[in-house]
């Protein structure tokens, strides 16, 4: 077989994307081989250092998990407060809960310009620096301002690295297990977040603030000594510093050189997009297709669920008070991504996004209807996470009111499933590489400014309408996201980047089937 043509040689592949005739050492293999080959591969490789590498980058979605449900415990706890200095209202509790979407939009903001410029690996590490201030604002804070300035800033950093972790892990992984890996943002995220739920049966909300300063601090250390993504110094150029970090991560007795010049024939010439080149399907069709899933995720209602999940049960009348619930919640949400990272690779992307997307409308259906039939439609009173639901006509038995426990376990066992971590793995999957910085950080743009909008307008309605009608909204945007997963998703599972590429370039089918 020829050798592999590089980047600075006569025409790569540009024959064969493009549709012309192929030259004829692509003759040689069908792709059913060339995946054949590929799993040889990487059955050879040695992941001890991949996984250490993808550890310390994921440390900043714990980080992110743990900021993004900090309000669940404080909210009540502030609002038992009984320093008038500290104690919070209810439309400072609304924006409490908010204002770190807003942090996330600028966070992603940014990511678009320092993914590039950067570099992920960094761009990870800069993000240490608002959290821990955010952190310490929130532990010391001395009034509520103190506390929304915190927010913002723990946002920042999780919109950062929403947009940096995916890209970094699924660039340093291989198909063998860029499922798994690309997962282990979520699993990690949904740790972070049990954890605050435990830690917040037994320490002071102040605390709470003052844990969340390890793992930031733990990751940025780790980080020191991983290596830059390779397909990221590639495109700056930097060929021997790439190759060294490839050796690095896949082995030194490995075939990485073939790996090396596999990436290196798929870069472009190029290292920045330009609006023309947009137009182009090979750009816009997996930007469209990662935004709007980013869009769908939020609009179905993940966000404002977590962040008033501990109000939400208290205010439904379940059995145990609602931090145990809440504990009880995250705990399933752990169990759920844990089994699709491990089915993932196996079962397939889009079979995944269909079971959670099913389990989502189950259970946001199941859990209006309840609400409906034991509560007054239109909410009589101002409390903050809509006590509609305590102005029950027919008072439920005990074992009712575990209907909305189930209900919100099972949605969120189906939304770390599939629509949680995939939506995450498929967006530093299918964007090309000179548009991954910028589209990775458009796609956390429009995530958190839907986020904020979803928390913002939760509390509102609950009070106008009664808690019914946002979850009957959920449940229509979970059948959305069935039929947008049937239509526009393609089944990545077990192709390299460079496949996927070839996949939206020349629209050939061959690339991912």
């Amino acid at each position: 077989m020829d050798r592999p043509l590089l980047r600075d040689e006569a025409p790569s592949t540009r024959p064969l994307l493009e549709g012309e005739t192929p030259r004829a050492h692509y003759k040689t293999f069908t792709h059913k081989e060339v995946r054949e080959a590929e799993k040889r591969y990487v059955r050879t490789l040695k992941n001890k250092r991949l996984f250490v590498a993808a550890f310390a980058a994921v440390l900043g979605a714990f980080n992110f998990g743990f900021a993004l449900v900090y309000p669940s415990p404080v909210i009540p706890a502030l609002e038992n407060n009984k320093d008038p200095v500290i104690t919070i209202t209810s439309k400072e509790t609304s924006w409490f809960g908010s204002v770190f979407a807003l942090g996330s939009i600028a966070g992603g903001l940014s990511a678009m310009f320092l993914n590039d410029f950067l570099g992920r690996k960094l761009s990870i590490m800069f993000s240490a620096i608002p959290s821990a201030v955010g952190y310490a604002l929130m532990a010391g804070a001395q009034n509520v301002w103190m506390l929304l300035l915190g927010r913002i800033l723990t946002g920042f950093a999780g919109g950062l690295t929403s947009a940096a972790i995916p890209v970094y892990v699924s660039e340093i992984s291989h198909s063998g297990v860029r499922g798994f890996l690309g997962a282990c943002p979520q699993i990690m995220a949904v740790t972070g977040a049990l954890i605050l739920y435990a830690l917040g049966l037994l320490l002071p909300w102040r605390w709470l603030a003052v844990a969340g300063i390890v793992p930031v601090l733990t990751m940025l250390i780790m980080l020191c000594f991983m290596p830059y993504s390779p397909r990221f110094l590639l495109s700056k150029g930097k060929d021997e510093e790439a190759l060294k970090a490839l050796e690095w991560l896949r082995g030194k007795d490995t075939k990485y050189r073939e790996e090396f010049e596999r990436i290196e024939e798929s870069l472009n010439q190029g290292t920045k997009i330009t609006w023309t080149e947009l137009r182009d399907p090979y750009y816009y069709k997996p930007l469209l297709i990662t935004v709007f899933m980013r869009f769908l995720q939020q609009l179905s209602g993940v966000t404002p669920i977590l962040v008033f999940l501990e109000s939400i049960f208290n205010k439904t009348k379940v059995i145990l008070d609602g931090k145990y619930d809440a504990a009880l919640v995250g705990l399933v949400r752990l169990l759920s991504v844990a089994i699709a990272a491990f089915s993932m690779d196996k079962a397939g992307r889009k079979i995944l996004l269909f079971v959670s997307g099913g389990l989502m409308l189950a259970s946001t259906f199941s859990m209006g209807m309840y609400v409906h039939f034991t509560s007054l439609p239109q909410g009589n009173s101002t409390n903050h996470t809509g006590d509609s639901l305590t102005s029950s006509t027919v008072e439920p038995t005990n074992y009712i009111t575990l209907i909305p426990l189930f209900c919100i376990m099972i949605y969120i066992m189906g939304y770390a499933m599939g629509w949680g971590p995939i939506t995450w793995l498929l967006m530093s999957e299918v964007l090309p590489l000179r548009a991954r910085g910028v589209a990775s950080g458009l796609c956390v743009l429009v995530s958190w400014a839907t986020a904020f909008t979803m928390i913002e307008s939760f509390i509102p309605a609950s009070e106008a309408f009664g808690l019914a009608v946002p979850f009957f909204f959920f449940a229509i945007i979970c059948i959305v996201n069935l039929v947008f997963t049937g239509c526009c998703v393609p089944e990545t599972k077990g192709r390299t980047l460079e496949q996927i590429e070839s996949y939206f370039r020349t629209g050939r089918r061959s690339f991912i089937n």
